[in-house]
C-alpha cells in the first residue's frame, strides 16, 4: 500500500470514529488490520490458484500460463472498478490542502516539506528503525528464506505452498492484531509479540537449523513461514495503526516517511544479498529488529510520560 492509501484509510477511520463517537486508536486499528488483513490473503489466494491453474503443466506451458494471467487480470480489473466508488473523506483541512495545491508541482514540495519536517520530531526518528526493519523482513522472506531454506528443503515447487501458509497467517494475525489495537500500549505490545515470532525463527536458522528429511524436513520450513507471517502481518497493521495515531494532522507525510525507509531497506537486501551468506543476513536482521524494538519502547514511554505529565 503506497502513502496515499494509507493516508486514506486514515482518513477514512478518523471521519467514522468521529461521526459515530467512537475511540479513535480502536478505529483506526480495527481498518488496518481489516485492510491488511485482506491485503495479505493474496499471498494465500493467489499462490492457491497458481498451484490448481498450474496443477496440470508441469513444464509451465504457454496455456496454463496465458490462464493464470488472464484470471490475474480479471482480479486487477475488479479491483480498479472498486476503486472508482470509493468516497473522498474531507474535513476542512484537506479542503484547505488542496486549494493550496492547485497543481502536481506544487503537491511534491508541499509532500517534500512535510516529510523534511518529520524528520526533526523525535517521534519520527524513534520508529524509523521499526520502518527499516519491516522492508528488511519482507525482503528477506522473499529473496533469501524461500532460496536458502524452502526451496532446498521442499524443493522449487514448495514454495508456494509455503508461501500460502506465510499468507494464511499474515492475513489472520492482521485481523487479530488490528482488533486488538487501542492505542500507542497495545501497539507496542503487539509489536513486541510479533518481533519474538520472527526472532525465534532467526535463531533457530542461525543456530540449530539443518535440511532434514522426512515428514519433520517438510514440517520445518512451513512452521518458520507461519512464524515470520505472523510477524509481517503484525508489522504491516501496527504500523500503520501507529503512524494514523500519532500524526494524524501530517498522515501523507508519515506513510511517505515509511515507504522510502522499506524501499530502502528492501532495495539494501537485494543488493548486498549475492554478497553475504545467510548467517551475516540473520545477524543484520536480529540487531535490526533489536534496535526497532528499543527505539519503539522509548518511543512509547515519552508519549505516555507526556501524555500523564500535569500541564501547568
Amino acid at each position: 500500500m503506497g502513502w496515499r492509501g494509507g493516508t486514506y484509510l486514515t482518513a477514512a477511520a478518523l471521519s467514522h470514529a468521529s461521526n459515530h463517537k467512537l475511540h479513535e486508536g480502536t478505529v483506526i486499528g480495527s481498518f488496518n488490520g481489516e485492510f491488511w488483513g485482506m491485503f495479505a490473503s493474496h499471498q494465500f489466494v493467489g499462490n492457491l490458484i497458481t498451484l490448481a491453474v498450474l496443477k496440470d503443466d508441469k513444464g509451465g506451458s504457454t496455456s496454463g500460463t496465458t490462464l493464470l494471467f488472464i484470471v490475474f487480470l480479471g482480479v486487477i480489473t475488479l479491483g480498479t472498478i472498486l476503486m472508482c466508488f470509493l468516497r473522498k473523506e474531507e474535513d476542512k483541512g484537506e479542503k484547505e490542502t488542496a486549494d493550496a495545491s492547485v497543481n502536481f508541482y506544487s503537491y511534491l514540495v508541499s509532500l517534500s516539506k512535510s516529510i523534511t519536517t518529520l524528520l526533526a520530531d523525535v517521534r519520527m526518528l524513534l520508529i524509523i528503525p521499526l520502518f527499516a526493519y519491516s522492508g528488511l523482513q519482507q525482503a528477506f522472506v522473499w529473496a533469501e528464506f524461500t532460496k536458502e531454506i524452502v526451496t532446498p528443503a521442499l524443493g522449487v515447487s514448495g514454495v508456494g505452498g509455503a508461501m500460502a501458509v506465510y499468507g494464511a497467517f499474515d492475513a489472520i494475525c492482521s485481523l487479530a492484531a488490528g482488533r486488538l489495537t487501542t492505542g500507542l500500549p497495545s501497539i507496542t505490545f503487539i509489536v513486541s509479540g510479533g518481533a519474538i515470532a520472527q526472532v525465534v525463527v532467526f535463531l533457530w536458522i542461525l543456530i540449530n537449523y539443518s535440511v532434514t528429511s522426512g515428514v519433520l524436513g517438510t514440517l520445518y520450513p512451513l512452521i518458520m513461514a507461519a512464524l515470520l507471517g505472523i510477524g509481517d502481518g503484525v508489522l504491516n497493521t501496527q504500523l500503520s495503526a501507529l503512524l494514523g495515531i500519532l500524526f494524524k494532522h501530517d498522515t501523507e507525510g508519515a506513510f511517505a516517511q515509511l515507504k522510502v525507509w522499506q524501499c530502502a531497506s528492501i532495495a539494501v537486501v537485494f543488493f548486498i544479498g549475492p554478497y553475504i551468506s545467510l548467517q551475516a543476513m540473520l545477524i543484520v536482521m536480529v540487531v535490526g529488529i533489536c534496535v526497532a524494538l528499543v527505539g519503539i519502547l522509548f518511543l512509547t514511554i515519552q508519549v505516555e510520560k507526556a501524555f500523564y505529565s500535569p500541564r501547568s
